[in-house]
């Protein structure tokens, strides 16, 4: 059942509990994914978005139409979960030039590529490197590249100003590519050695699911 956000709303405001259960079904994924990018921990994931929907109801009224419904909770989800780290004092961005060593070091590190490749595709070890980043960095590459938002629109979920987004998403790419080309070079090194690479047990692993 798909029904526009005014008429939504406005039967949610007449006491219609059949309805805000279907608006629960229509964004809880967007909820559980603005949660999960910031909030390590499933059991407070779990509380967290029940929360954020108990809000949504609470400031229903207050919604203005302004942005889109989904970017007005996804606003609501982003901002409850910072709210949540600051509380229990942990890092949310100590965001440093990307040319910071320590940084840089804290965020290129000597993991083993084999436990990210072995039964993973592509996508899944990118997304492993992306969650790896700091939060705001991990949230505006997820916001932009997997959900498809605007800068805009990024603006308004996280009240960063256009700039702010830019150069975070900017910073993050770098970020990542330095993750990704660490990691490739491992690959070639192991190439040269004559050892075993992991795109060679990627396949491996491929071909004897098929057999």
């Amino acid at each position: 059942m798909i029904m526009e956000d005014r008429e939504l709303v406005s039967k949610i405001l007449s006491g219609d509990t059949q309805v805000f259960r279907l608006l629960i079904k229509q964004h809880e994924k967007l909820v559980a994914h603005m949660i999960g990018r910031l909030v390590k921990h499933n059991g407070e994931r779990e509380d967290l978005c029940q929360d954020v929907f108990i809000r949504v109801y609470e400031k229903l009224s207050e919604f203005t139409f302004q942005a889109k419904l989904s970017t007005w909770i996804a606003t609501i989800a982003y901002r409850h979960a910072i709210n949540h780290l600051r509380k229990k004092k942990i890092l949310i961005s100590d965001v440093q030039d990307e040319d910071d060593e320590s940084f840089m070091n804290n965020f290129i590190d000597d993991e083993n590529p084999e436990t990210l490749f072995v039964e993973q595709d592509t996508d899944e070890f990118v997304l492993k490197l992306v969650d790896q980043l700091p939060a705001h960095y991990k949230t505006v590459l997820m916001l932009y590249h997997k959900d498809n938002l605007n800068y805009l629109e990024i603006g308004e979920i996280t009240g960063m100003p256009e700039g702010t987004v830019k150069s975070y998403l900017f910073r993050g790419r770098k970020l990542l590519k330095e993750k990704v080309m660490k990691y490739i070079g491992k690959e070639k090194f192991y190439e040269s050695r004559g050892g075993v690479t992991t795109k060679d047990r990627t396949r491996k692993t491929s071909e004897s699911r098929k057999g």
